[in-house]
């Protein structure tokens, strides 16, 4: 019991860490882990607390998400098309298709991939390369901030995981 404790654990980890980089799961992570615990536990009433919290964080990562990415594009002035090439860009960054990546693979992809479509895309829109990199800047720097609050909220609900079941584990030592 021990072992798979620190096993979701360790998932939960992923998790947080998937909450702040695009294309690993994240806070769906953290509530699979969540769930099986109190499966195996044999009673879900354990764990209502962190799967509370777990749903709402859940819910919340995919608003804060969609804000924090229309919150940056707005600042800086992106159009639709800046939107729409970050997106592109995210994909074909993290499939590994930027020609101009010779080294780091998916993870750097992720982090260009949308600077450089929101780029393009706003270059295709306005014909002005100065208001295009400043929105995909913008809309990069936005999905950051999203991301970095998405990576707190998921640090809160294993935080809050651990000290609800912690007294469940700690009787096993």
């Amino acid at each position: 019991m021990l072992i798979l404790y620190w096993v979701l654990i360790a998932l939960m980890l992923v998790g947080v860490i998937g909450a702040v980089v695009p294309g690993i799961p994240g806070t769906s992570l953290i509530l699979m882990a969540i769930i099986i615990w109190g499966v195996v536990q044999g009673s879900l009433s354990s764990i209502i607390l962190p799967l509370g919290v777990a749903i709402a964080v859940l819910l919340a990562s995919i608003g804060i998400e969609f804000l924090a990415s229309y919150w940056g594009a707005k600042r800086a002035g992106a159009s639709k098309w800046g939107q729409i090439g970050a997106i592109v860009g995210l994909i074909l960054g993290f499939l590994g298709l930027l020609p101009t990546l010779p080294f780091g693979g998916p993870l750097l992809g992720i982090l260009v991939g949308p600077l450089l479509g929101a780029i393009m895309g706003e270059y295709l829109y306005q014909r002005n390369w100065r208001l295009a990199v400043k929105a995909g800047v913008g809309i990069v720097v936005g999905s950051l901030i999203g991301n970095l609050i998405q990576g707190a909220l998921a640090i809160v609900t294993l935080s809050v995981f651990v000290l609800t079941t912690w007294s469940q584990i700690a009787g096993v030592y």
